[in-house]
């Protein structure tokens, strides 16, 4: 089985990359402890995307201190790595999105994987429950959700996808952009909606099959047809797998993940992670050093 980890991003709220912010209690990365926690449960493949200025740290970085025989592969996503036929040549700085880093694995990943965020923890349970689906589930795909109001910070606003779910299965995901705690209600400042806070929310933790990169692949070509979508939009990869299940070309399931998430969105979230993180290499959860 592969963990594929998305850290490209710029870390713009943070205030610096995050994916390589020193949060563990021996100064280790927040991505450390969820290859820790995938090798705990059975994965053998680690795939990284992320910025091609990073990859020959991170690749001589993860050598050292992964176990020889799990296979390691770090990736650039750059803004020239398009589908055949297609070409770009403007100066858009940002990357085209979580669809595309996926896609940027599509030649090294040949069987279904796990895909989420560098810079999020994501709990011990959750990698098990995945890692039990895939044995157990030869075409699903699977959502491994959050309850939503336990996926809040408390320094701003977050950006969360709201799953509607019908039984176990996924029926839709909707990005709502600008979700604060006010009272006993979760509301997004943006379209004014009102949420309990008990909903599922994703938090980028999916189960993917490979059928996923032919996907990506027609999506991006009508993507860069869209001079306006070129120019600031990004394609994201819980739009493609929502494009998916509207077309009846796949099943995805909600998995409740039944395990604590926290993230490092703000600059001041960072005190609370590492208090974390420290907490639970106390509680024997964690070796120190981690390798």
């Amino acid at each position: 089985m592969t963990l594929l980890l998305m850290a490209a991003g710029s870390g713009s709220r943070y205030g610096k990359l995050k994916q390589f912010d020193d949060l563990g209690p021996k100064g280790e990365f927040l991505m450390e402890f969820a290859i820790y926690d995938a090798l705990q449960n059975d994965f053998e493949q680690i795939v990284v995307i992320t910025k091609k200025e990073n990859v020959s740290f991170l690749e001589e970085y993860l050598s050292e201190r992964l176990p020889k025989n799990i296979k390691i592969n770090v990736l650039a996503q750059e803004l020239t790595d398009l589908p055949d036929g297609v070409d770009y040549k403007g100066d858009r700085q940002k990357p085209w999105g979580t669809a595309h880093a996926v896609w940027t694995a599509r030649n090294v990943i040949d069987g279904p994987f796990v895909v989420l965020n560098a810079d999020d923890y994501y709990g011990q349970a959750v990698y098990k429950k995945a890692a039990d689906f895939i044995k157990s589930n030869n075409e699903a795909y699977a959502l491994l959700g959050y309850t939503l109001k336990d996926t809040l910070s408390e320094h701003g606003s977050v950006s969360r996808g709201v799953c509607k779910v019908e039984g176990d299965n996924l029926v839709s995901v909707n990005e709502r952009l600008k979700l604060v705690q006010k009272g006993d209600k979760i509301v997004d400042e943006d379209t004014g909606l009102e949420f309990t806070g008990d909903e599922q929310a994703s938090m980028n933790f999916w189960v993917c099959r490979p059928s996923i990169f032919e996907k990506i692949d027609a999506e991006l070509k009508v993507f860069l047809q869209d001079e306006n979508k070129i120019a600031s939009s990004e394609l994201y990869l819980p739009f493609m797998i929502q494009e998916m299940l509207q077309a009846n070309e796949a099943e995805v399931k909600c998995i409740p993940s039944g395990a604590e998430w926290f993230g490092v969105t703000y600059a001041s979230d960072r005190e609370k992670a590492v208090e974390n993180l420290q907490a639970k290499t106390n509680e024997g959860l964690y070796k120190t050093p981690l390798w």
